[in-house]
């Protein structure tokens, strides 16, 4: 590693934002998009938290117990990927001050930064899978969770997709340089699940959320 990680998640938010805000590399797009993602996570965690043993949901308790726990462990995976894209952008970075004064030096540095390149388009792209699953369980939850809260359910839901749609921008910038087409295909067929699927069901939770108004 070139720099030392920063150590996000135990910064206060006015440290991080002031590092973000420095011409630093890192904090970049990609895991301020997952930053972002943790928050939008939290919003859902919190309706859940707001319903569970609350009188008049007792019939979802069962359900709320799982939705929260599947937002409280996505929580962890988005600190735990935050982690994994500066890893991956810094290893990429690295890798164009490899050796270049021979052709096999030349071959191995070109190979090297390819690698690098893919792992580091898979980093961001591993926050939009998550946020997508994030969002699907705000989709279960916009139907009965508090609703006295339930405004934060379409929090979610919108902070989970922008989060996505940012992150993927992280995603885009790599693909252009990468040689690997049927990767990067495969790439841009997942990115237009990924929107289309986070859209529709952000969709249903912001109909849900305003019919229970």
């Amino acid at each position: 590693m070139s720099h030392q990680i920063p150590p996000v998640y135990d910064m206060t938010i006015s440290e991080f934002l002031k590092v973000a805000a420095s011409s630093a590399h890192v904090p970049g797009g990609g895991n301020v998009s997952a930053v972002v993602a943790a928050l939008g996570a939290s919003m859902g965690a919190m309706v859940a938290s707001l319903t569970k043993g609350k009188k008049g949901y007792e019939e979802h308790q069962e359900e709320n117990d799982k939705i929260l726990q599947a937002f409280m462990d996505g929580i962890e995976a988005l600190k735990a990927m935050t982690i994994a894209d500066i890893e991956a952008f810094d290893h990429y970075m690295a890798q164009f001050k490899l050796p270049k004064d021979t052709d096999e030096q030349k071959q191995a540095r070109a190979k090297a930064i390819q690698a690098a390149g893919e792992k580091a388009t898979l980093a961001p792209l591993n926050v939009c899978r998550k946020c997508l699953d994030l969002i699907k369980e705000a989709g279960k939850l916009a139907p009965f969770g508090n609703k006295g809260a339930i405004s934060d359910c379409g929090v979610a839901a919108i902070v989970l997709e922008s989060a996505i749609r940012a992150a993927m921008l992280s995603v885009d910038i790599n693909l252009p340089s990468l040689k690997n087409q049927e990767f990067v295909e495969k790439v841009k067929a997942e990115r237009a699940m990924i929107f289309a699927q986070a859209e529709e069901i952000k969709i249903d939770i912001l109909h849900h959320m305003r019919a229970r108004w």
